[in-house]
């Protein structure tokens, strides 16, 4: 614990818990905080004008990060027939159906992403208790239950990642490494946020969003100047 007041102390010497920042100043500081042993990923919060208990305002949906989000996506793909070369040939780290799905049963889950095509669906539903709560069930919204599996698995592979409101009207969602470039920080979170004001729901009235911080994994966050997004 003692490790982490340090770190806390030497990250409050560059940044103000009272100012908001622009991105690019948010950016760079987190790249001028303490390092760590380990590639740090940094995670971007959204406090969203939304109430999670009406389903008319649900928020939900995916973007391709246009920089990877820096991590290999294990993506397993459920299938059957001629899909499956699709799948293999795009990329996908496990392909197959009902042996698959009752390794999932049995406790297997070294995948990141399930994709499955439609027909398979009515098999893959009875894995809605192990999956749902990972956030890992596939659902036709997010492109993850698709005839197009080719297009699918690149799109995994190449850095898509889904956001959805929690329990508590927040997102929070990975958009890359703290090693990454500050530019290519910032083009990732930038994406991110253009795909969140385009899935606002049309009966929310008032502020959309609230507030915006960015952080890195053992980091606090540091919060963002929404009149310099756009987004106020």
């Amino acid at each position: 614990m003692a490790g982490l007041t340090k770190r806390t102390k030497e990250f409050e010497k560059i940044a103000d818990k009272k100012k908001t920042y622009s991105l690019e100043e948010a950016v760079s500081v987190l790249k001028r905080a303490p390092a760590t042993k380990f590639d740090q990923t940094v995670e971007l919060s959204f406090k969203l004008g939304c109430d999670p208990k009406q389903s008319d305002q649900m928020v939900r949906g995916t973007v391709i990060l246009p920089h990877g989000a820096g991590k290999n996506v294990k993506v397993l793909v459920l299938c059957k027939g001629e899909g499956a070369n699709d799948a293999k040939a795009a990329g996908a780290d496990h392909v197959g159906g009902a042996e698959l799905i009752s390794k999932i049963n049995s406790g297997w889950l070294d995948f990141d992403v399930v994709i499955s095509s439609p027909d398979m669906m009515r098999e893959v539903g009875k894995l809605g208790r192990i999956l749902g709560p990972r956030g890992l069930m596939p659902n036709p919204k997010t492109g993850t239950v698709t005839n197009d599996l080719k297009r699918a698995v690149e799109e995994a592979k190449a850095g898509r990642i889904e956001f959805k409101l929690d329990k508590l009207g927040n997102i929070n969602t990975a958009v890359g490494k703290i090693s990454f470039e500050e530019k290519s920080v910032c083009e990732n979170v930038n994406s991110v946020i253009k795909a969140i004001k385009k899935a606002k729901p049309q009966g929310i009235k008032g502020r959309f969003i609230k507030n915006i911080s960015v952080s890195t994994t053992m980091g606090p966050g540091v919060m963002l100047d929404l009149s310099r997004l756009g987004t106020s």
